[in-house]
């Protein structure tokens, strides 16, 4: 089997950058090279994610982009961990401005393949180069085929409107996840500028994907096959599919182990009695919801562990905490800051319980593990997702909100018990769905085969000149 050279080069944001980095583990696995364009910090961040296991490491490197500074943006910022949500527009235009570096390390390197997925403008360097060009999408399919297809036929010369997303583009292959009401307002950031030129979101992902040598979608035919089929005909493009795409966690526990503080603070509890609560590394929420979300875990009774980002107007979780929020929960609740093994924390006997914003890697973790599943989604794709979990596939509980999108501790508490009561007849069905996906993704094989799949179609696309 002839063994290739691929390049990478994710959207500047840790839930992009991870996927990538797991993908080239498994490249590496089976001895192909890869070399990987991230930010400096980005890279010493998400080093320790590269596979260990000699001889693969030495197949896969990095090359550090300098990210410029535009006005805006806060100084030293690299990733999207560094922004306001608000501010990836400006992101993006630094990473446009990175292009004749890519260019420069693509003609010195010299792959055969480049994976990207914001940068639109790869496929214009590969073409003069005879690379090929993988467009590898990281966020569900669902996302992908309801907002980002030529068949959603967006406006060239005005805003998206509510009115103009209220309905799933013709075609689309689900009455189940859908947006309804107010849900709508997530999406209509597509037609915001989002990078160098004025270029939009919309335009910038639509033409990423309509120049690419082919698509390629973080996900599994068993869960969203007619997204998939959806996107290969609105595209006209082959899709791959690289299947969950996860780590093997046993593995790397005989590698890296969990932190001392959070395994023995996690030890004391009984198993699987024990709420995990993270929302990503880019969210914040609002101060108020903060304090709502947190007297919600108090509600619930049970042991908990939250890992959030301080709220909007804080330097720190504690001076957003309630007044005697601490002592009350004190021995049973951890309302953290700073960033923790998310994978290891959930494969800890005592968490039996995951609540978290339904992002793409959280879903698959999500569906991975032994836990209960509680969503609570902020943006469009994470919306949809949770659509997808909870109601198509009855595997998780999304906790209530108002018109407006707060949801309170109430509702909060509810969802969580309705999923922890071993009586609840919500708790019993979501439980005994979830065993039924868990058990076919893990499966003996089940990854492995739709990696060595995609490697196939891989070889076959870069020897078809």
């Amino acid at each position: 089997m002839a063994k290739f050279h691929v390049a990478m080069f994710p959207w500047f944001a840790i839930g992009h950058i991870t996927p990538f980095i797991h993908l080239a583990n498994e490249f590496a696995i089976r001895g192909h090279k890869i070399t990987i364009l991230v930010p400096k910090r980005a890279q010493l961040q998400l080093q320790h994610l590269i596979s260990l296991q000699p001889p693969h490491q030495d197949l896969i490197s990095f090359i550090s982009i300098t990210v410029p500074h535009l006005q805006g943006l806060p100084p030293g910022a690299e990733t999207a961990s560094d922004v306001h949500i608000f501010s990836s527009h400006l992101l993006a235009a630094a990473m446009d401005l990175t292009r004749h570096q890519v260019e420069s390390s693509l003609r010195s390197s010299k792959p055969d393949i480049v994976f990207y997925d914001f940068a639109h403008w790869v496929p214009d360097i590969t073409s003069q180069m005879g690379i090929k060009a993988v467009c590898f999408s990281v966020v569900s399919a669902s996302s992908l085929a309801i907002a980002l297809v030529p068949a959603r036929n967006v406006p060239v010369d005005r805003l998206i409107t509510e009115d103009d997303m209220k309905e799933p583009p013709p075609g689309y292959p689900s009455s189940t996840v859908v947006l309804r009401g107010p849900e709508v307002r997530s999406l209509l950031f597509i037609t915001l500028p989002f990078g160098d030129n004025g270029i939009t979101f919309y335009g910038r992902v639509t033409t990423a994907m309509k120049n690419s040598d082919a698509l390629c979608i973080r996900t599994c035919r068993e869960l969203e096959g007619a997204f998939c089929d959806y996107m290969g005909a609105q595209f006209e493009k082959q899709v791959l599919l690289t299947g969950p795409l996860l780590p093997d966690t046993a593995a790397d526990a005989t590698t890296v182990s969990l932190e001392d503080r959070w395994a023995e603070w996690l030890g004391q509890f009984e198993p699987g009695s024990v709420v995990f609560c993270a929302f990503g590394s880019q969210h914040v929420l609002e101060k108020d919801q903060f304090r709502e979300l947190v007297l919600g875990f108090e509600l619930t009774g049970l042991p908990f562990l939250v890992a959030l980002k301080p709220p909007v107007g804080c330097d720190t979780v504690e001076e957003a905490l309630p007044e005697g929020f601490e002592e009350r929960v004190k021995g049973r609740g951890v309302v953290y800051g700073g960033w923790v093994q998310q994978p290891l924390i959930l494969g800890s006997p005592s968490v039996g319980c995951f609540v978290n914003h339904c992002g793409f890697g959280s879903m698959w973790e999500s569906l991975m593990t032994d836990n209960q599943i509680v969503l609570v989604p902020h943006l469009g794709d994470q919306i949809l997702n949770t659509k997808l979990l909870a109601g198509e596939l009855k595997v998780a509980v999304e906790v209530e909100r108002e018109e407006n999108r707060w949801f309170s501790k109430e509702s909060l508490s509810k969802a969580i018990k309705s999923v922890m009561d071993e009586d609840s007849e919500v708790g019993i069905m979501v439980r005994n769905n979830h065993a039924t996906w868990r058990h076919l993704f893990r499966k003996p094989g089940f990854i492995s085969s739709y990696i060595d799949r995609f490697v196939h179609n891989l070889e076959e696309l870069v020897n078809h000149k």
